[in-house]
């Protein structure tokens, strides 16, 4: 671009001004504000590292930290369930697929607080669809919403449910690139249709694999709405079943403690960072192409 003059610089502009504004700038702006203490009306001291400090020795951490991993874990075994169901939804000859895609990207859409509503009534211990259906083969369910450790479960169970949408159209578009001689060839060999899924659909599939678990584990990551709209503010159980961001939102808006929120906010920003780092270099060993 040297050799073209100030013309490249000028339509890249606006972007770089976009960008510099509304993210580089929030993140600088949001490491500044992780090294000092805010008063309750305003006005701030430099501090250093102590948020740190005491973020790292804070047992709620560590709490929100294994929720939010658990909730991750939870909503990424929607991965096989979404490859499986995109294949089916891609054979040949199968009348009304593109009906089925609607209805199964619908949640993804969906607002949250209508979603929430929704699976507060499954989900009721009392009266709830969940428990029901598990009374009839015999299983006693739990108070979902309103019990430690299953709270997490239900949000996670959600997330997967409304995720799935997603992940079934990018993994549908990747089907739509892997050559059908390639199974017809299978198919002269005598391959069953789940050796040609094993062996030839899931390895040309992994690119778009690897890019619904990036997108997956970031947002996870980003657990708030679902989480907040399904246990409600007065649970007394949302304590124990928060996430990262939820412990973000309780501190900077609930305790008011602008510092200390910020370096929750940075360490989040890091944790995905690393996730992320991790994935991409992992993606050599699986991806195919690659």
């Amino acid at each position: 671009m040297a050799g073209d003059g100030i013309w490249p610089w000028l339509f890249i502009a606006p972007l770089v001004a976009g960008i510099s504004v509304f993210y580089f700038w929030p993140v600088l702006q949001t490491a500044f504000y992780s090294l000092t203490d805010w008063g309750v009306f305003g006005g701030w001291t430099f501090a250093g590292f102590a948020n740190y400090v005491t973020l790292f020795a804070d047992p709620a951490l560590y709490l929100s930290l294994g929720n939010t991993l658990l909730y991750t874990a939870i909503v990424l075994l929607g991965i096989p369930i979404a490859v499986y169901l995109a294949s089916l939804l891609n054979l040949p000859g199968l009348r009304f697929a593109g009906l089925y895609r609607v209805l199964f990207f619908l949640p993804y859409v969906a607002m949250p607080t209508a979603v929430a509503m929704v699976w507060r009534v499954i989900f009721n211990g009392d009266f709830g669809l969940l428990n029901h259906a598990l009374a009839i083969v015999g299983i006693d369910g739990p108070y979902w919403i309103s019990t430690p450790g299953a709270a997490t479960v239900a949000v996670a169970i959600v997330g997967l449910w409304s995720s799935l949408g997603f992940s079934m159209i990018v993994l549908a578009a990747g089907l739509k690139n892997i050559p059908p001689e390639m199974y017809e060839a299978a198919e002269l060999d005598g391959a069953t249709r789940w050796r040609q899924f094993r062996s030839i659909t899931v390895p040309l599939l992994t690119p778009s694999i690897f890019f619904v678990t990036i997108i997956t584990v970031i947002s996870s990551f980003q657990l708030f709405d679902l989480l907040y709209a399904i246990l409600g503010s007065s649970n007394p159980v949302l304590p124990k079943s928060m996430s990262l961001v939820y412990f973000f939102y309780r501190e900077g808006f609930v305790n008011n403690d602008k510092g200390y929120a910020a370096a929750i906010a940075m360490v989040i920003f890091l944790i995905i960072g690393i996730v992320t780092a991790i994935q991409f270099r992992l993606q050599k060993r699986w991806v195919q192409g690659d």
